[in-house]
């Protein structure tokens, strides 16, 4: 009976003898089979990569003829200007240093309050002319 069962599972007994316990069959091709896989593994990658380095290359020159077309710059061109920019001071920044007060700003001659005091009782009517000068 056990011939049969053998018979009748066939290729599955070895699978169930390493079930088992059993020791495997060594192929003796294994290894070489195995570097070959990877050998193949490695030139397909490499392949790969080459291909969409390629297809990337197109992209950028479809890219750049856009750019010339509609004069833009690159991304990394917009940031090197910009950390330029950055870099470089700026007017009105609260770090720059105080710059003398121009004339007529501040409080140099009283005169100028006197003039202006003046100038509006100008137009000022008359009876209050006379309480402003007293």
């Amino acid at each position: 009976m056990d011939f049969v069962m053998k018979q009748a599972l066939g290729g599955a007994t070895k699978d169930m003898g390493k079930m088992l316990g059993g020791e495997e069959e060594k192929d003796p091709d294994a290894q070489k089979k195995e570097e070959e896989r990877q050998e193949a593994l490695r030139q397909q990658e490499e392949e790969r990569k080459a291909k969409h380095a390629r297809m990337e290359a197109e992209r950028e020159r479809v890219r750049q003829t856009i750019r010339d077309k509609y004069g833009l710059k690159k991304k990394e061109e917009k940031e090197a200007e910009e950390k330029a920019a950055m870099e470089q001071p700026c007017e009105g920044s609260l770090t720059r240093p105080k710059k003398a007060i121009p004339t007529g700003c501040g409080d140099d001659d009283e005169d100028d309050e006197e003039s202006i005091l003046d100038t509006v009782l100008k137009f000022l009517p008359g009876p209050l002319q006379d309480m402003f000068k007293k």
